[in-house]
């Protein structure tokens, strides 16, 4: 993982209204978030230390968790391992769930499923000595007002970027998640091509305050270009020079990984 601070600017105040550009506050108008339900996604992250363990985890998704979690509902299921890797690789499970009571009741209904437990007795049955993964790290995640559902791509080899914001404290992280929401940002994102899979703010988890999401791209080269048109998007300049937008106000770092599918993800 890659780990920066953002360059600082200047104090945040005011309104965003009556300074957005025009296509943003029409785009805000047609989206009417309120009446969208707001998924609530939960992301895993396995520590690895061999093959065995990875193969035994992905076999775990791959032939039983997916399946059992698709039959409660929870839909369009990822599983990713890191791209270009430093050391062995991670894996990363992305679950949405359609509401809080679902997350929260997923694991005895899936103990209550014979097919399931079947699947995933190698997974579940390990030895303390042989474990299946050295540690899972879970963070839990309420989907954005203006993308309130898991947006899944077309079906075929990309590269997924995963970006965590990190903010000083509560109503610095609140800003950052008005920016991409009222004051635009997720439709500059999607008009210039940097394709989202989902915004999160974190409810649950490791470096509190943040919020996280997923962009999607053909390949690097993609990934690159599509950046550099964002950086230079009339309409961002505008939001991200008003002085309650300053990255040394609402931003204290960005951690980002990039990551590939595997051959079952859903996603």
């Amino acid at each position: 993982m890659k780990r920066r601070n953002f360059v600082k600017s200047s104090m945040l105040t005011g309104a965003v209204a009556g300074i957005l550009p025009a296509s943003t506050i029409e785009a805000k108008q047609t989206q009417n978030p309120q009446n969208a339900e707001r998924q609530f996604y939960e992301l895993r992250v396995y520590t690895l230390k061999n093959g065995r363990q990875q193969k035994l985890v992905e076999e775990y998704f791959q032939n039983a968790a997916i399946s059992a979690l698709n039959k409660l509902g929870s839909k369009s299921i990822g599983v990713f391992t890191e791209y270009l890797p430093q050391g062995y690789t991670k894996l990363f499970a992305l679950i949405p769930y359609n509401s809080m009571n679902d997350f929260i009741t997923a694991p005895e209904k899936m103990a209550k499923d014979a097919a399931y437990m079947q699947a995933a007795a190698p997974y579940l049955n390990v030895q303390a000595t042989e474990p299946a993964y050295e540690r899972v790290e879970s963070s839990f995640f309420r989907a954005f007002t203006h993308m309130p559902q898991l947006e899944v791509p077309e079906k075929k080899p990309r590269l997924f970027e995963l970006r965590r914001y990190e903010s000083h404290n509560e109503t610095a992280g609140k800003k950052k998640i008005e920016m991409f929401n009222e004051a635009g940002e997720i439709t500059i994102f999607k008009r210039v091509g940097l394709t989202p899979v989902f915004f999160g703010e974190a409810l649950i988890g490791p470096m509190l305050p943040n919020l996280t999401y997923m962009l999607t791209f053909d390949d690097m080269a993609e990934h690159d270009k599509n950046w550099k048109t964002f950086g230079s998007d009339p309409e961002w300049k505008k939001i991200s020079g008003m002085p309650e937008y300053a990255n040394d106000k609402i931003l204290s770092s960005i951690t980002r990984t990039f990551l590939i599918p595997t051959a079952f993800s859903q996603v």
